[in-house]
This record gives structure tokens, sequence and C-alpha cells, in this order.
């Protein structure tokens, strides 16, 4: 077992899709323990945001980069019925399945486009998932692909994204170019424990 507090060490300095994978493997079974003691509170955070931004409850929700199914529970605490949840690291999706919140999950690279689900889901959410170095800012393209127009795509950007840059960018390009509509946009806590903050965006598809 290792210590959970190893989980932060390097998880903001990783540069590959690569890195990242070897770390989730590595604590998979560690994650809720390391997500717990740093405060994580952005699943609930993007969950509460989607309600306040009207998305219906009863239309089935892509969960992304959905890790154990934190966020998923912060989406069924909010009402919402049917889940279904992606994530690179099919460790962290093993540790998901016990828990029986997501009617579907599968292994999926958020870099790559998805044409099997394009215009699937009316909702779909992204808590703790945009990094450089996991989702980088093209992920915002192809998610924006899977949504039916009129669909919701809730996300966190937390201080070490924003650094990057290149969401903000990519943002700013959707939501002028009439692509998207911005329905959130709100700065608070992400792991008050580790004082991290973060953005959480609600964009509607035109």
């Amino acid at each position: 077992m290792n210590d959970p507090e190893d989980f932060f060490k390097d998880i903001y300095h990783y540069t590959s899709l690569e890195q990242t994978a070897a770390h989730y493997a590595k604590f998979a079974a560690d994650y809720e323990a390391a997500m717990t003691a740093g405060g994580y509170v952005t699943p609930g955070r993007c969950a509460e945001a989607l309600v306040a931004s009207g998305a219906d409850k009863a239309s089935p929700v892509l969960d992304i980069g959905c890790g154990s199914g934190l966020s998923g529970l912060a989406l069924k605490a909010q009402g919402f019925e049917v889940l279904d949840g992606t994530d690179y690291s099919e460790e962290m999706l093993a540790e998901a399945r016990p828990k029986n919140i997501y009617r579907a999950l599968w292994q999926a690279d958020l870099t790559e486009p998805d044409p099997e689900r394009a215009e699937s889901y009316d909702t779909i959410n992204a808590a703790g998932v945009l990094n450089p170095a996991h989702a980088p800012a093209e992920t915002l393209d192809n998610v924006m692909e899977m949504l039916r127009p009129g669909g919701l795509f809730a996300f966190s950007l937390n201080d070490h994204a924003v650094e990057d840059g290149t969401y903000e960018g990519r943002l700013h390009i959707l939501i002028d170019c009439g692509s998207v509509e911005l329905m959130h946009r709100e700065y608070d806590e992400h792991m008050p424990a580790k004082d991290l903050k973060a953005w959480v965006y609600v964009l509607k598809k035109r």
C-alpha cells in the first residue's frame, strides 16, 4: 500500500499521458484516500453547476475521466439517474466498477475523437480531468462533438491548468465563434488542504 500523500508529489509535474497513466495505475487503490485527505470538493461543484444550468437529471450523463467514481457519486447525490463513465486508466475503472454507479464503463483516450458517440449525450461532466499531461486543450473539441445541440458540458480547471494558458485560450475561441454559450463560471475551492482552487465552467453547445 502506498502513502496517499505520495500521490501529490509528482502529479502536477508530468508532461505526458504515459507518465500520468503510470501514476494512476500505481495509486488507484489509494486515490480516494488521497482525495479525501486533500479535501477534494470539485466533483460536487461540477454536479451543482449542472443542476443550476438546467441539466435534465433523467437524461444519461457521460462522466469522462470518471476515475474511481467520486464524480459519479456527486452526480448521483444531485439526482442524476443514469451515468456512463470513461477513463484512460483501467486500474481506476476497476476501482469504480464495484460501486455500481455507472450503467456502462469503458477505457477511452480523451485526446482522440470518438465518432461512434458523436452527438450521443445531452450532458457531459469532467471534474478534475483537464490538465496538460492528461487531457490537453483539444479535448474540449472532442467532448463537444459528443454533445447534442443544446447539451451541457461541466468541467473544472484547477490553478495548474489555468497556469498552462491553453485551455482558456481554446475556451475563448469556442465562445467567440459562437459554437458554445457560457452558462456558468465560478472560481472557488478545489482541494483546500493543498491550497488549490479551480474554475468550474458549464458550456452549452449551440
